[in-house]
C-alpha cells in the first residue's frame, strides 16, 4: 500500500505534527502541520484536510536537459550536505527550473533553493537533515535517492583549543588542536567535510604565496579532510603537537595529532558539519563552496 509520508520542497512546515490513520482503524501516522497556506492550514478558513490527505502538486515541466545531481544515487552523506544540481546549460527562467525539481523525504523536511550561478542550483534544509533518513531528488530526467547518516557534529572552539565530536548527541572524541596563527586566523562558521585525502602536499603557491617566501611552504601531510574550498583542512600535524591545545600556529587549518587525524579521517565523511567558533578570523564565506550554512 502506498503511503504519502513526504511533502514536496517549498511548502511551509511548522508546529507540532498532526496524525492520520495508516488505514481505517489502523495506527496513527504523524504528519507535519502546514501553516499559512489556505486550504492546508487547519487554523485557516477552508481547511481541506491533513497534508497527507491532499495530493502533492505535480512536478513542473523541466526547462533543462538531464542535470547531474549530487549526492549521487545510493550515496550516504552527513547531516549538513546540500543537494547540488548542475545543469548542462545556463538557466534563464530559474522559477520554472525550481518547479521541475522536487526534494522529498520521510519524514518531511522544510528547505529552500539558492542559486550559485545560472548553471548550478542548490537546496538545503532549513536546519541540518534529521539523522538516518532517505532523500529523493527528481530533476527532469535525473533522479537520485541517497541516505543521511548519523548526526556526526564536530565543534572546534578557539577558546579551549579543543575539538569535540558528537555522534547523535553523545561525545565520541575530543582532541587538542591548533588554529590559524595571527594573520592567518581560521574563520568562524559552519563548514562541511568535502574530499578526504590519505596524504597530500600543501603548497602555499596555490593561493599566491611563493614557497620560498617567509610565509611560504610546501608540506607533506597525512589524513587530510577538506572542510573549505579555500584550503582549510583537518589534518595530521605531528610538528605542532606541543602547541595543540595551547597556541595557534597553523596557516588556517585545524592541526591535530596523527592519531586524531586518522580517527577523524576514518569516522567523518562527506556532508558532516564542522563548526568553528570563537576565533578572530571573521566568518567563512557562504559562497566558499563548503560554506553553505553561512549564507
Amino acid at each position: 500500500m502506498a503511503i504519502v509520508g513526504a511533502v514536496a520542497a517549498g511548502l511551509a512546515l511548522a508546529g507540532p505534527a498532526t496524525a492520520f490513520p495508516l488505514y481505517p482503524g489502523g495506527p496513527d501516522v504523524p504528519v507535519p502541520v502546514v501553516v499559512g497556506i489556505p486550504g492546508l492550514d487547519p487554523a485557516m478558513p477552508g481547511f481541506l484536510g491533513t497534508p497527507a490527505q491532499i495530493p502533492v502538486p505535480p512536478i513542473g515541466v523541466p526547462n533543462f536537459s538531464a542535470p547531474s545531481v549530487n549526492p549521487y544515487n545510493g550515496e550516504r552523506v552527513g547531516i549538513a550536505q546540500p543537494v547540488i544540481i548542475r545543469f548542462n546549460e545556463a538557466i534563464g527562467d530559474r522559477a520554472t527550473a525550481e518547479r521541475a525539481i522536487r526534494v522529498t523525504t520521510n519524514p518531511a523536511v522544510d528547505g529552500s533553493f539558492y542559486w550559485i550561478n545560472d548553471s548550478q542550483v542548490r537546496w538545503k534544509p532549513a536546519q541540518f537533515w534529521p539523522a538516518n533518513i532517505s532523500v529523493t531528488v527528481d530533476a527532469g530526467d535525473s533522479h537520485s535517492t541517497f541516505n543521511i547518516g548519523d548526526a556526526l557534529v564536530t565543534v572546534a572552539d578557539d577558546n579551549t583549543k579543543q575539538i569535540t565530536v558528537t555522534r547523535n548527541g553523545e561525545v565520541v572524541r575530543t582532541m587538542p588542536t591548533s588554529f590559524g596563527k595571527p594573520g592567518h586566523e581560521t574563520p568562524n562558521g559552519t563548514y562541511i567535510v568535502g574530499e578526504q585525502l590519505r596524504d597530500m602536499y600543501m603548497d602555499s603557491s596555490t593561493y599566491g604565496v611563493p614557497i620560498d617566501s617567509p610565509e611560504g611552504y610546501r608540506t607533506y601531510v597525512e589524513y587530510a579532510s577538506r572542510i573549505s574550498y579555500s584550503g582549510i583542512f583537518v589534518h595530521a600535524a605531528p610538528w605542532s603537537v606541543a602547541q595543540q591545545g595551547f597556541t595557534n600556529v597553523s596557516h588556517g587549518c585545524l592541526n591535530v595529532s596523527t592519531e586524531n587525524a586518522k580517527w577523524f579521517f576514518d569516522n567523518a565523511g562527506k556532508g558532516d558539519p564542522v563548526i568553528v567558533q570563537n576565533t578572530a578570523g571573521g566568518v567563512l564565506s557562504g559562497t566558499d563552496g563548503l560554506g553553505d550554512w553561512n549564507r
